[in-house]
């Protein structure tokens, strides 16, 4: 085992969590950890099932004098965010997480962890070597491509669970219990424009907005954090209003649709008597005293670039009219729980591919029709520039069942393992079990998980104490299903 691991329990676990970080698994190219994940299933005589989409599901048998016990659903997702600080040199393709151990946490070296949902994967696959005496069949649930939409949990097919008590082990937090979620769905926009030369006596500038905390777009919503895209978008639009004019050449912007945007690098062309140094500045200490306390590392970056063609002035415009008016953040409160985001949107990503500009908006609601509302709006502010808006598929929320027998049997094993009953939440985040308790109905429900911080970032890190008591309450919690 990696020496960051070294004296850790449970052993097993991290053996896991050491194993799967070596294996690249982004959203959308997981095929390396699927073939270990059923590699490792044969070579343990356990039966393997797969589906179209490629989630695999792997078969422990009932512990001996457990066989009439219920089948329980073990489920996590095996992709992870790729995120890394721009000065780390890291290819996700081909090279596993270097991992760290500071202190009491795990974390990774200017990269994402994959804590989320690693943590999960780890627990389950040590079921294999480390159930408790007493468990009913268990069936291993690891689906793919969660955090691009949840649409690996949106194909499981009919015949790779029987199950109808599902433990899913996605949440964060320790000393708590999730039995609801939002749904979500994203919308796109797309502009195409032409390119022309690039007048003469222009300047042509490179331009950051870096620094920022950035996020989940669910969980870390609410605390106002800044949106490296947006604030981009005012400072094209600060440099447009001194010059007159502004030819786009380049916009990379974000790289997850459901994480909070950290940077945003632009290439711009603008007349020579622009003082584009000091509308930088001025905008950098605008937006330090705006978001200084949630994001001190703030920075707008000004660079000398080079570029013969861009975007037309009027094209631009438009480019910059998307940037500044599309809304992202919390859009409504909960009615119902204080505190709680309702309906949120996230711009997430822009990007330029040729001559295209892509915008992708990632939207979250706990109301359906709020949900919908929200992307019209949306589409309408598309549809306004004239860019192709496409509107995805939306996926359901996860209601509350505050009567759920799992629900009892979780609070009362929680008090008997750690001393406390657990707080019972819902999260405005996207959960896979609303779309596997449509596709399996009666299915009983909870998340739960140990303490992480700063999912989908660089900052990203697992707490260790709070990882081996997670992990103890598993078991016990499948030793009194099975009793």
């Amino acid at each position: 085992m990696n020496d960051v691991f070294s004296g850790l329990e449970p052993k097993v676990l991290w053996h896991y969590f050491a194993m799967i970080s070596q294996i690249p698994r982004g959203s959308g190219k997981e095929e390396r950890i699927q073939a270990a994940i059923k590699k490792l299933g044969q070579e343990k005589g356990l039966e393997v099932r797969e589906d179209k989409v490629g989630n695999v599901v792997l078969v422990i048998p009932a512990a001996k004098g457990c066989e009439a016990a219920p089948t329980v659903v073990l489920q996590g997702h095996v992709d992870m965010v790729w995120e890394k600080n721009s000065d780390t040199q890291h290819d996700f393709e081909t090279a596993g997480i270097k991992v760290l151990r500071e202190g009491e946490w795990i974390t990774a070296d200017g990269t994402t962890l994959g804590a989320d949902n690693g943590v999960a994967v780890a627990s389950a696959l040590a079921m294999i070597d480390d159930g408790p005496e007493k468990h009913g069949e268990l069936e291993l649930l690891f689906t793919v491509d969660e955090e691009r939409g949840l649409t690996g949990a949106a194909g499981v097919e009919p015949h790779m669970i029987k199950g109808r008590i599902l433990l899913n082990m996605d949440s964060e937090e320790e000393g708590f219990v999730t039995v609801g979620c939002a749904g979500g769905g994203d919308t796109g926009f797309e502009l195409a424009g032409t390119r022309v030369a690039i007048p003469g006596d222009w300047q042509v500038v490179s331009l950051a907005v870096k620094g920022l905390k950035g996020g989940h777009s669910g969980i870390d919503i609410h605390e106002n954090r800044g949106n490296s895209i947006r604030l981009m978008g005012r400072v094209l639009d600060q440099l447009s209003r001194a010059g007159k004019g502004l030819r786009l050449v380049d916009f990379q912007g974000g790289s997850m649709r459901n994480a909070i945007p950290r940077e945003a690098t632009c290439l711009v062309a603008m007349p020579a008597t622009v003082n584009a140094r000091e509308v930088c500045a001025s905008l950098e200490a605008d937006f330090k005293a705006e978001f200084g306390p949630i994001d001190p590392n703030l920075q707008v970056v000004l660079a000398a670039g080079s570029a013969k063609q861009g975007f037309s002035p009027e094209f631009t415009a438009k480019v910059v009219t998307l940037l500044l008016a599309t809304p992202t953040g919390v859009l409504a409160l909960s009615r119902e729980i204080k505190g709680l985001p309702e309906t949120s949107t996230n711009l997430g990503v822009v990007k330029m591919e040729g001559d295209k500009v892509i915008f992708v908006n990632c939207t979250r609601s706990s109301v359906k029709t709020a949900l919908e509302g929200a992307r019209a709006s949306l589409r309408a502010i598309g549809e306004s520039v004239g860019a192709t808006v496409t509107l995805e598929p939306s996926y359901p929320g996860w209601q509350p069942n505050l009567s759920s027998n799992l629900l009892a049997f979780f609070k009362k094993m929680h008090q008997e393992v750690l001393g406390k009953e657990p707080e019972v939440m819902a999260i405005h985040a996207g959960l896979e079990c609303g779309i596997l308790g449509e596709r399996f109905p009666g299915m009983d429900m909870i998340s739960f998980g140990p303490d992480m911080e700063a999912v989908h970032s660089p900052d990203e890190r697992l707490h260790i104490g709070s990882t081996e008591r997670f992990y103890k309450l598993l078991k016990a919690l499948l030793v009194a299903l099975a009793s």
